[in-house]
């Protein structure tokens, strides 16, 4: 098929590049860039990481969380 499409500046060095290391003409260098993009990435399974603050809250009440964060703040030097 042919279209006229146009490219962002970075996408089109992109496309040099590919021509230029792989030795492409213009349309395969598109096409392989194109086909890259549609082929899901595998990425690892998230992972919630967890630290230890130091600092044990209820969080039932709320308001409560809210005067002891606003109270910790008051007390801090400077």
């Amino acid at each position: 098929m042919r279209t006229t499409i146009d490219l962002a500046d970075d996408v089109v060095a992109a496309v040099e590049k590919s021509r230029r290391e792989r030795g492409l003409g213009l349309s395969e260098a598109v096409n392989d860039l194109v086909r890259a993009g549609l082929v899901p990435r595998e990425r690892p399974p998230f992972r919630q990481r967890g630290f230890d603050m130091g600092l044990r809250v209820d969080v039932s009440n709320v308001g409560e969380v809210i005067e002891l964060i606003e109270s910790e703040g008051d007390s801090r030097p400077g």
